[in-house]
């Protein structure tokens, strides 16, 4: 299964799902995709087997990739405080790889009907999707 992880800011969602995932599926091929440095850094202390940084490796991995992750800032251009770029969103958009996009409600993208939901439940409904699929 190869696995996209694509998170912003300081990385924090990315590192739990890259353990998250590595624990439950540890032959999974998970590369970590983050906005800035920081970010990436943090997914690839979690075990991530690879990893880059910037816009047009998101377009590369959303190319390669089987399963994109990430919040869903990822699909809209300008999300996660600017760190997405227009060609990143259009890049998970187009994506043929089945999409996990994490609600979160900032920077003026509010997804009605979820509320204040815990990261670890997120990160467990995560999981469990990955199961069904893997069981496909």
């Amino acid at each position: 299964m190869k696995v996209l992880i694509i998170d912003a800011q300081g990385g924090g969602m990315g590192k739990q799902l890259v353990s998250a995932i590595k624990q439950e599926f540890p032959a999974a091929e998970i590369t970590a995709v983050g906005t800035n440095s920081m970010a990436t850094s943090n997914m690839l202390k979690a075990g991530a087997d690879h990893a880059a940084t910037g816009e047009n490796a998101v377009v590369v991995g959303c190319r390669r990739a089987e399963i994109i992750i990430g919040p869903v800032g990822i699909a809209i251009a300008d999300s996660m405080y600017g760190e997405i770029t227009s060609k990143m969103a259009e890049a998970v958009g187009q994506s043929e790889a089945r999409k996990l996009l994490i609600p979160m409600n900032h920077c003026n993208n509010i997804i009605v009907g979820v509320g204040n939901t815990s990261m670890s439940f997120l990160i467990a409904s995560v999981v469990e999707e990955l199961i069904e699929y893997s069981n496909c």
